[in-house]
């Protein structure tokens, strides 16, 4: 095809800037969002696809933020929105030698609660721009939905609303948001032979949110291991993060229900059903406190 042709060649004129030759350069596979290449050993590209331009351009700002604080993440060398040399956005950066882990690596609880430190601040001055807060949905409204389209029967309705509002009696929500990345999920991250953390990538969903969101998009046996770990470093306790992240667990499994289905994709929350089916499965592998008892 003469467009791709055309973009690649593009992509290999970006890369003999830094001094990569056009044999060194592979497109690699996937992502919804930027067509990804490798430029030799150390460096990596990264183009927005149509729509997501915002998205790259607000990690030219988390980016710096999160290794500020010493988050493992790659440095961003290059970024340039001109269509100069290629017709979309691009970031050249580092590249980071490792695989997608099959666990949550070691390691990732320690650097989400780094990542955390970082604080919504109303002073433009210490603000990081384009990064939205987040919506958090209203799984009220979820199941009341569910109920009138005829999804979930009116005694089932009854049970989860109020299984909702029991775990939000017991988090509060009024917290300060803090920066996530938005998407920690196995594709996100790259670890060593030994399953220990190098890199945290794609910020393209970085958001202000309350901590517990971050853990949203592990399925929840992950999060039951590293969630201690975190809990050391966090101002909350253990337990009224678990009650928070089940909350968020519980309101998006509800909410994608009666999405259509979207196959062939990475993430394990693209089925529809995943998620709530995760949730099931969690509680029957006889989780450790305090999970037991936020049913």
């Amino acid at each position: 095809m003469p467009e791709h042709q055309d973009f690649l060649h593009q992509v290999t004129t970006v890369a003999r800037r830094h001094g990569v030759d056009a044999e060194h350069v592979k497109e690699v596979a996937g992502g919804v969002a930027n067509r990804a290449f490798i430029l030799g050993d150390d460096l990596f590209l990264r183009a927005s696809r149509p729509g997501y331009e915002d998205d790259l351009r607000k990690e030219t700002h988390v980016v710096p933020a999160a290794r500020l604080v010493g988050v493992l993440t790659p440095e961003i060398l290059e970024y340039d929105e001109t269509h100069r040399l290629l017709a979309t956005p691009y970031v050249v950066m580092e590249r980071i030698h490792g695989a997608e882990p099959t666990d949550a690596p070691t390691g990732l609880a320690e650097e989400l609660a780094r990542l955390h430190q970082i604080q919504h601040s109303p002073e433009p001055t210490r603000a990081i721009p384009v990064v939205p807060e987040d919506d958090w949905g209203d799984p009220w409204r979820t199941v009341d939905d569910l109920a009138t389209r005829g999804y979930v029967d009116p005694a089932t309705a009854s049970w989860l609303t109020g299984w909702f509002t029991r775990l939000a009696e017991r988090f509060d929500d009024s917290g300060p948001k803090v920066l996530i990345h938005g998407d920690v999920a196995a594709h996100n991250l790259l670890a060593g032979p030994a399953n220990e953390l190098r890199a945290l990538i794609d910020w393209g969903d970085a958001a202000w949110a309350p901590r517990a969101m971050e853990f949203a998009k592990l399925p929840l046996t992950q999060v039951a291991k590293i969630l201690p770990t975190y809990a050391d470093r966090s101002p909350e306790t253990e337990a009224d993060l678990a009650a928070a992240i089940l909350w968020f667990h519980l309101s998006w499994a509800l909410a994608k229900l009666p999405a259509p289905p979207w196959p062939n994709q990475r993430h394990w929350t693209a089925p529809t059903t995943s998620r709530l089916l995760n949730i099931l499965h969690f509680f029957t592998t006889t989780p450790p406190p305090p999970w037991p008892d936020l049913t």
